[in-house]
């Protein structure tokens, strides 16, 4: 269901029937107040200016023209040309209905669904997951989750890091051990941080080490039996830690959904062929370079972009232009997503302009970029560790339960200790996303604890406990929701805030619209806010349960409820946040 789907459509009809060119915006949007309806069309004043005529007479002739019968009570022109629409209380209230006995709360499918390849989370398998790794991550899981929700063909990709220079520096590393004698399977792996750390020391200023873990690189890229041996145990070990953290953040990644950078290798050495055929790529000092126009800086020098060094070695440039072949031309993409941190930005311009120079990038695919801001500390400056380290994202998830768990135990509840630390888990894992989600995704943000796990404001614990009262009032009935649909409960909207609840009910398809086509789950979250609060202000006004109440009343109101706490429970899911029917 999408009101602002039916008006766009209504609108445009009565504009050509009003003689407006076909193309006229007719500018649908929803009302930001009441007293100027539910919806507006705001197109008038657009098409008057290029017509050069009256916007208020104009309006008035798509008025004229415009078949609303069906779902509007009023229409009424006004300012300058604005045309407020009003819907009826009955057609919200059917829709309510049909969204009650909906498992997908009437949300439609995409009436074309499309091949999406989502590229996002990609750790670096030197190393465990951290902190900078959680946007991708989630914003990345919400935007698949919704897309299949929608009815899309949904392709996850983790394209992580698992080749290159720092592998070499981790085998040699491991080989010197290995010689002193340490058994390998028994070489101390769990944690990760600490051995890079050592290795990477080792690199910087032991004497020889480096040149040692470049000779490592070569036979590893050659196919060298020991060190691939070496490189999948530092892979598994990786990959172990990475399922880990996303089995607890509820992300919906699995070691199936890992194309890494080493998956494109064989393809490597045909895609500087087919660059170099098409004059693409030239050599410069003996490295092979795209130079782009398209990109040049104010002196009007092209930007240089790297496909292969000059010693016949690959990049990251290499292996991104390969992935774009696989999923535009092998996979068939319509959409291309990619979650990466915005300082990749001129990076991935230069992917897809090269890529779609070389035919690596069908003209029917679309190439996102989606960046992402940075979560910074209170100081203002990228989240650390008190000593300035690296904060490692399993440590942060625990620390968010733990202190759920203590905010939690301030609260009176007769719950058992394992449903309360099953709570405190929910809690404390929403907490983090949510507040994460919240953020406009090209926005940096400040992480702070005391906001996050407030059960006030936009937070993750609010939207969980306003399920939890939603679904309390079912435990006090006499009908459960499962009744209400085989009673076929006839809703009636009387109350202004019963139709201001029913209108942001049927409004999520809208959200979803947005959230999907932008890349941006902070509109979901403030969607789920908004229709929380609205719910308290109903429930406030509108008695449900209380004596006097008459019965289908009650039962009207009822099926207000249980839409809001499948709206509460889908939506939250969307973002992968959990909810839970007791708190």
């Amino acid at each position: 269901m999408n009101i602002r789907t039916i008006l766009i459509e209504k609108a445009i009809a009565a504009m050509t029937a009003a003689g407006l060119p076909e193309d006229t915006n007719p500018a649908v949007t929803q009302s930001t107040r009441p007293q100027f309806g539910d919806y507006q069309i705001n197109g008038a004043m657009g098409a008057a200016k290029k017509m050069k005529s009256n916007p208020r007479e104009l309006a008035q002739k798509i008025i004229d023209n415009l078949d609303v019968s069906d779902i509007a009570e009023k229409t009424e022109i006004a300012g300058p040309g604005f045309i407020n629409i009003h819907l009826k209380p009955a057609f919200l209230a059917k829709n309510v209905a049909t969204a009650n006995s909906d498992a997908k709360l009437a949300v439609n499918e995409h009436a074309k669904a499309q091949t999406v390849v989502v590229d996002y989370s990609s750790p670096n398998l030197a190393k465990e997951m951290h902190v900078g790794h959680l946007r991708s991550t989630i914003i990345g899981d919400a935007i698949v989750r919704a897309l299949e929700f929608r009815g899309d063909k949904v392709i996850r990709q983790n394209h992580m890091g698992d080749w290159g220079t720092q592998f070499g520096m981790l085998i040699a590393h491991l080989e010197d051990q290995i010689s002193q004698g340490v058994d390998l399977e028994s070489v101390a792996l769990a944690d990760l941080e600490t051995f890079y750390r050592d290795a990477k020391k080792r690199f910087d200023d032991e004497e020889g080490f480096a040149d040692k873990a470049r000779d490592y690189v070569v036979k590893l890229q050659g196919g060298d039996a020991h060190c691939e041996k070496l490189w999948k145990l530092f892979i598994a070990t990786s990959v172990k830690h990475s399922e880990e953290v996303y089995k607890r953040l509820n992300v919906t990644l699995t070691q199936a959904d890992i194309m890494a950078e080493s998956a494109y290798n064989a393809e490597l050495n045909d895609i500087i062929s087919l660059l170099k055929d098409k004059n693409i790529a030239v050599e410069s000092q003996g490295a092979q370079v795209v130079f782009l126009d398209e990109l040049a800086n104010k002196e009007g020098e092209p930007s240089a972009f790297i496909v292969q060094k000059s010693g016949g070695g690959f990049l990251y440039a290499t292996t991104d232009l390969a992935a774009c072949d696989y999923r535009s031309n092998k996979l068939g993409a319509e959409r291309i997503l990619i979650f990466v941190d915005a300082r990749q930005s001129l990076h991935f311009n230069q992917v897809e302009l090269t890529a779609r120079k070389a035919g690596l990038l069908r003209e029917e695919t679309s190439y996102e970029f989606c960046p992402f801001g940075t979560m910074m500390g209170a100081d203002g400056k990228p989240f650390k560790t008190r000593t300035g380290g690296t904060v490692k994202l399993a440590d942060l998830l625990e620390e968010s339960i733990s202190r759920a768990a203590t905010k939690l135990a301030e609260r009176e509840s007769e719950l058992s200790e394992q449903e309360r630390s099953e709570i405190a888990r929910k809690v404390g894992i929403g907490a983090v996303k949510y507040a994460d989600l919240s953020k406009h995704r090209t926005s940096d943000y400040i992480f702070n604890w005391d906001s996050m796990l407030s059960f006030e404001g936009a937070t993750a614990p609010y939207l969980q406990y306003a399920y939890t009262r939603v679904r309390s009032i079912f435990r006090k009935s006499d009908l459960s929701a499962e009744a209400l649909i085989l009673l076929g409960v006839n809703v009636k909207i009387d109350e202004p805030q019963e139709k201001a609840l029913a209108l942001k009910l049927l409004q999520l398809e809208e959200v979803l619209d947005l959230m999907i086509a932008e890349a941006t789950p902070h509109v979901l979250c403030s969607y789920l806010y908004e229709l929380a609060s609205l719910y308290m202000t109903f429930y406030e006004a509108c008695p449900v349960l209380k004596d006097g109440v008459e019965p289908s009343v009650r039962d009207s109101r009822l099926v207000l409820c249980n839409v809001v706490s499948k709206t509460l429970e889908t939506g939250l899911d969307l973002l992968g946040i959990e909810v839970m029917e007791q708190m």
